[in-house]
């Protein structure tokens, strides 16, 4: 089995891979921010953290230039799966709290490891499909978003709103680690992978207990059941493709631990077109206790932009590389649902 470094282990993403590679018998030491979420995921965890197959470390700072200076020197590292970033709209100088966490974070980790973990052989890096999207080309037909696709975007964009910043910090941090591998100087020894997903919906790990640590695209889903979207449906917004976390989960560990071929690939993996409307379709048909609270069939919002009005998408290339079996996107809402009832939505 492999021993693997999956930082950010308490995120929506992360805690779905960390549960798979347990799940699968590999050997993972996770980073968390700090102590109280460490204890829960060894609480999860208790077997695996008694052997020594768990280790969590507290890095409380990404953006801390030796951030990860001493977790990579833990002994028999193969694999890193970086999926540490920061992803809210909560801030007030977009350079210092999105841009210089991701960029400074994606660097420093790839440094350390280049200096202190000669065993890496692959890096996967949690990237998104914001580091593909051009926003001039959102609403426009004639464009096709592939693996190939990179946005435009500038560090003197971020200014211009939330969703651009964030889509700054995403392609500035890819950008960032595919410069540090290809330049010789900085001695990497392993080689790269990043992972561009879009929305990602689906359950929360079980040791994420509370709705303030949901991912930003759950929100939705938790307004929609607190009676948010009755009176109308707000918008799908521009990016309307997903992915189910479990799914991309999978992708992470196939890319990092069992495709050899991916190595210097970008892979952009998404099960296809979702709107807001049909999730809360797929809620009033699946879940009847929420029906005073949701939008009935007559409520106006959140359709699908027409084919003629949005962007096309073509990621073949990654399907046929991971040979990925996507979830339903009703099985992914049902699914979230559940987890969020549980989690007292």
């Amino acid at each position: 089995m492999t021993k693997v470094l999956l930082t950010g282990g308490s995120g929506f993403i992360a805690g779905h891979i960390l549960d798979q590679l347990l799940a699968k018998g590999h050997s993972v030491v996770t980073t968390v921010r700090t102590e109280e979420k460490a204890a829960k995921i060894r609480e999860s965890y208790p077997s695996q953290a008694a052997s020594g197959d768990l280790i969590v470390a507290i890095v409380p700072d990404i953006a801390q230039p030796d951030a990860f200076d001493e977790v990579v020197k833990t002994p028999g590292l193969e694999v890193v799966l970086h999926t540490a970033s920061p992803f809210h709209f909560k801030w007030t100088d977009p350079h210092k709290e999105l841009i210089a966490p991701a960029v400074v974070g994606t660097t420093s980790i790839l440094r350390a490891i280049a200096r202190d973990a000669p065993a890496v052989r692959r890096v996967v890096v949690t990237s998104s499909f914001a580091a593909i999207i051009d926003e001039a080309h959102i609403s426009d037909p004639a464009t096709t978003f592939t693996e190939a696709s990179w946005n435009p975007v500038t560090a003197d964009d971020a200014h211009r709103s939330p969703a651009t910043a964030y889509r700054a910090s995403k392609t500035l941090a890819e950008r960032a680690a595919w410069d540090f591998v290809r330049d010789p100087e900085n001695g990497a020894k392993f080689d790269l992978v990043t992972i561009n997903p879009p929305m990602v919906f689906g359950p929360v790990v079980h040791y994420l207990a509370g709705l303030d640590s949901i991912n930003t695209s759950n929100e939705r889903v938790v307004d929609c059941l607190k009676g948010k979207w009755k009176d109308e449906v707000p918008s799908t917004g521009a990016a309307v493709i997903w992915v189910d976390v479990r799914d991309l989960a999978a992708a992470h560990i196939k890319a990092g631990l069992e495709k050899p071929e991916v190595g210097g690939k970008r892979l952009f993996v998404t099960a296809g077109l979702f709107s807001n409307a049909e999730m809360a379709r797929i809620v009033r048909r699946r879940f009847l206790e929420y029906a005073e609270v949701l939008p009935t069939e007559q409520t106006k919002g959140g359709e699908l932009p027409a084919e003629g009005e949005r962007f096309g998408f073509d990621n073949s290339e990654t399907n046929r590389l991971l040979g990925l079996d996507y979830r339903s996107f009703e099985e992914c809402v049902v699914d979230m649902v559940k987890s969020l009832k549980a989690l007292g939505a």
